[in-house]
């Protein structure tokens, strides 16, 4: 399948593996990108720069495939070293680089200055355009379903990816929802060039996660994530446990005067409990609602093949035999259809 996004980033496939935290390591970049998406490191799960460097090369020695790296530039407690990271970047030979959170504005010129094609995160259109306007070469479209941060427009993609095919000029992608071939084909049809998926790579084989965390998600229904630091305008989507309960609670207690101090425990230094211990109950950890679409854990490629695969049928026999029909039918019956 060939779209603007396949032939931008020199991939078989238009799905992209978005960047998670403690779950785009290597093994799991290198898997996508051979099984012919984009596998994407997770820039500041590697604590320094000079980790970073390590994991491209790392991953570099599992694929010649194409590969990005997700750089977040989001509210922290510590602000990281953004320059020594595209630096690290650069020097890794990378060519796409996907930057989520606030505007990378900033950061533009050096990261065009090492050829690398930049798509960018975006929860609503005006952010789209901006991106569009600063000098990203396509944009990953995230609507309100999506796991991490979905903005606080609450715009489900089935509004806001039609919306951006109308006022975008630069291609895009569809993130939050995203699970199978049902999900790409409808992206399509709305006018994306392809599909961000980010839950449904966890719970494969190769994601270097505990398997508590894949076995949660197989086991969760599109119910069971919750909004939280909504009062904070730092809304992020993440699976419901214990810890996000007592979240949740404290949030209720403290109202208007909530801050992120009060929160710090549940949601600071959470991912290494959940990813690598497999404390399902440690805190808030990012979680789309496509949870509810998840039946399995198969290989990246089984994954990857399998919506590929299913994608030609849904568009070859179902939806072409909907024109078949339509075809046969007197025209007046066509006009009410």
């Amino acid at each position: 399948m060939k779209t603007a996004v396949t032939e931008m980033f020199g991939i078989e496939h238009p799905i992209i593996q978005g960047g998670m935290h403690y779950v785009g390591f290597a093994e799991l970049a290198a898997a996508v990108s051979n099984a012919g998406g984009l596998g994407i490191i997770t820039g500041l799960t590697q604590r320094t720069p000079e980790l970073l460097a390590k994991e491209i090369a790392r991953c570099q020695d599992m694929t010649d495939k194409p590969l990005g790296v997700n750089l977040t530039f989001l509210p922290t407690f510590s602000a990281p070293p953004y320059p020594e990271y595209i630096a690290a970047i650069r020097e890794g030979g990378i060519k796409v680089v996907e930057t989520a959170g606030r505007s990378p504005e900033q950061y533009m010129p050096a990261l065009k200055a090492g050829g690398i094609k930049v798509i960018h995160k975006c929860t609503s259109v005006r952010h789209s355009l901006k991106a569009e306007q600063i000098g990203c070469d396509a944009v990953s479209v995230d609507g309100f379903e999506c796991g991490g941060h979905p903005g606080e427009d609450d715009m489900p993609n089935m509004i806001l990816l039609p919306r951006a095919a109308e006022e975008l000029k630069i291609p895009f992608v569809a993130s939050g929802g995203m699970a199978d071939a049902r999900s790409l084909v409808a992206a399509l049809a709305m006018g994306a060039a392809g599909m961000n998926m980010g839950t449904r790579f966890i719970a494969t084989k190769e994601a270097p996660v505990h398997q508590n965390v894949k076995d949660a998600l197989v086991k969760a229904s599109e119910l069971d994530t919750r909004l939280v630091m909504r009062g904070l305008r730092n809304t992020e989507r993440v699976l419901n446990n214990k810890g996000v309960e007592h979240l949740l609670e404290i949030e209720r207690e403290k109202g208007r005067q909530l801050k992120i101090e009060d929160i710090h425990d549940q949601v600071a230094g959470v991912y290494p409990k959940v990813m690598i211990d497999g404390d399902m109950d440690a805190g808030a950890w990012s979680c789309g609602m496509v949870a509810g679409l998840i039946r399995d854990i198969p290989t990246v490629k089984e994954l990857i093949d399998r919506i590929m695969a299913d994608a030609e049928r849904i568009i070859c026999q179902r939806l072409a035999g909907f024109l078949d029909g339509a075809e046969q039918r007197p025209a007046a019956a066509r006009a009410i259809a």
